[in-house]
């Protein structure tokens, strides 16, 4: 296999940031623009901008190139063999997934403050959905809200998907044009003001790509490139890609850096990275972080990843490649505490969710390699090594809420005690914390799955959603339908804003996360000194310690009521001072104690 095109140097003035792509329409000064499209298979190609087409030329690589005249803003389309057709790497387009391209020089785009980065080590992640985060379900509406955020405490920002999708609305996770901000939340320089509103606040933005399938309508790459596909292989979710060809290595590799240079972002979260599969040397995973970190942006990236695999060496701290993994073990032992849900992938979790808790605080992941009750498949390897902060921790997040049939958040599901003991544990645990949008004051609206297909689309979706909660009682027939709009304003987090319970929810929020900067951070920053000790203390209850080069940290939880506990949780060998933060009811409590 040949190599991936090399990196064009990206131009960062300071003010201006732009990055040459392979693919696409690169602005080269004057009214011109240098067009690139891979379409080894198609007889002929043009490129019409503003109803002019300009004949290009194939390359021996497949690619078809020229140049064309254009002003910023003025539409176009490459012509396939007489078919009009979007720009798979459009920065911008004039409206849905089907109609032509927008022209768009990022280096109209200044950027008036410098914006040095954050380390990891002070992430605190908020995962907000564009869509639903406010009324207005735009860019410049997320912007106006993050004040608060800054002042609650949050450091980072994930955003879901927002490459254009077909419809008005949806998660993300069906795009078609990865380049390109979905239009209804706003123009690229709607979410360039975002950003930078956002690091003004000291806040970084992390991204949701999507680099594993696309949508299921507007997917126009089949038909400039068939080559682009791996017939062999279906993803969850659609036809596999054949990753394993330099141009299409390019046009996710391009892709990072980007949203990485022209978009300053702060890191990428890759969706479900173990359906990239790719028998290269080195796969796809391992070349577009080594481009990235080549990159030298100038401040610290942070890539992240989503993958079902359990596994460490692609955030193994010597192959300096990512520097963290969602873990789902977490969540799930949480949640099956909580709940008591048993069903379908909960199976595991829910025979002993305690252990599996404390077998989280100690080791990062729960499933590593070892037999699991109600399953035969056996998943993962040792965690136990790696850095603390390279396990993303959550109690919720959009899947694990919103790919219920009824959208329920946790909080919907258990009580308010324990569940704050579950939160400040999240939030003073040595991992990097995630907190979904709503969490931060104890929302318990639901965050369904919406969608604005038509037709056959429309309809195979009903069925497949029925189809995935076959494995949980009585749910599919209650589901809403995906397709109503009424189900994505369900799904807006604030409604009990204005309440006395929300307050005390933002309040425990603000003290944990004011702890959490100023004595967590500093230890984090120190460096691991040891291995921590986990001691379940009965059956709902735990002591954690963790050792740092500059002291330790110590945690002590208990869930509710517990006959079999060995000793008082909140008294066992704990320093003889008071916690730096604590809180107890008559059948739950936790304690933080920071020694520095």
């Amino acid at each position: 296999m040949t190599d991936a095109p090399a990196d064009p140097p990206a131009l960062m003035t300071g003010e201006m940031l732009h990055f040459p792509r392979s693919w696409g329409a690169e602005p080269l000064g004057d009214g011109r623009w240098l067009f690139g499209i891979w379409a080894p298979s198609v007889a002929e190609v043009a490129v019409r901008v503003g109803g002019s087409d300009t004949p290009l030329q194939r390359q021996p690589d497949g690619f078809w190139r020229g140049e064309a005249a254009g002003e910023p803003g003025a539409e176009y389309g490459f012509v396939l063999d007489g078919s009009v057709r979007p720009d798979p790497a459009a920065r911008a387009q004039a409206g849905d997934v089907h109609g032509p391209s927008l022209l768009l020089d990022p280096r109209g785009f200044r950027w008036d403050q410098p914006w040095a980065g954050r380390s990891w080590e002070e992430a605190v992640i908020y995962e907000l959905h564009i869509g639903t985060f406010t009324e207005e379900g735009t860019f410049a509406a997320a912007a106006r809200r993050l004040r608060d955020l800054a002042k609650l405490g949050i450091t980072a920002i994930e955003l879901l998907p927002v490459g254009q999708f077909t419809g008005r609305h949806g998660w993300g996770y069906d795009g078609v044009l990865p380049y390109a901000p979905h239009r209804n939340y706003g123009s690229p320089d709607d979410l360039k003001a975002l950003i930078a509103a956002a690091q003004d606040h000291g806040i970084m933005v992390l991204l949701d790509v999507v680099y594993n399938h696309f949508g299921p309508d507007g997917a126009y790459l089949h038909a400039y490139a068939p080559e682009f596909f791996d017939t062999q292989r279906h993803t969850p979710w659609g036809a596999g890609i054949d990753y394993s060809g330099p141009p299409v290595r390019a046009f996710f590799i391009e892709n990072a850096l980007y949203w990485l240079t022209e978009y300053r972002l702060d890191g990428l979260r890759l969706d479900a990275t173990d359906q990239i599969e790719d028998p290269s040397e080195p796969e796809l995973l391992v070349e577009l972080a080594q481009r990235v970190r080549a990159a030298d942006l100038g401040r610290p990236i942070h890539l992240t990843t989503e993958d079902n695999r359990n596994i460490t060496r692609l955030h193994e701290p010597e192959a300096e490649l990512y520097t963290a993994e969602w873990n789902d073990d977490y969540h799930h032992a949480i949640h099956c505490l909580l709940t008591g849900e048993d069903e379908a992938y909960y199976a595991p979790y829910a025979a002993d969710p305690m252990a599996d808790l404390c077998l989280a605080l100690e080791c990062g992941y729960v499933e590593q390699g070892q037999p699991r009750p109600g399953t035969e498949k056996l998943r993962g390897e040792s965690s136990a090594h790696l850095p603390w902060p390279s396990f993303i921790n959550f109690n919720q997040n959009h899947d694990q809420t919103g790919n219920r049939a009824l959208g329920e958040r946790l909080t919907a599901l258990a009580e308010d005690a324990p569940l704050q003991v579950a939160h400040a544990l999240l939030l003073c645990a040595p991992f990097t914390p995630l907190l979904f949008m709503g969490e931060e004051e104890g929302s318990r609206a639901p965050f369904l799955f919406f969608a604005d297909f038509h037709g056959d689309l429309a309809e195979a979706l009903r069925k497949g959603r029925a189809k995935e909660f076959a494995g949980f009682k009585g749910f599919a027939e209650r589901a809403p339908d995906p397709l109503d709009p009424a189900t994505r304003d369900a799904s807006r987090p604030f409604a009990e804003s204005g309440s006395a319970r929300a307050a005390e929810w933002r309040e425990l929020t603000a003290r944990l996360l004011a702890l959490r900067a100023g004595g967590i951070v500093p230890l984090l920053k120190s460096g691991r000194a040891g291995d921590p000790v986990v001691t379940r203390m009965g059956e709902r209850a735990l002591r954690a310690e963790w050792p740092f080069v500059a002291g330790r940290l110590i945690v002590t939880a208990r869930f509710g009521p517990d006959a079999g506990m060995e000793a008082d949780v909140m008294e066992a060998d704990v320093p003889l001072r008071a916690p730096d933060l604590g809180f107890e009811t008559e059948e739950c409590g936790f304690a933080v104690w920071v020694e520095v």
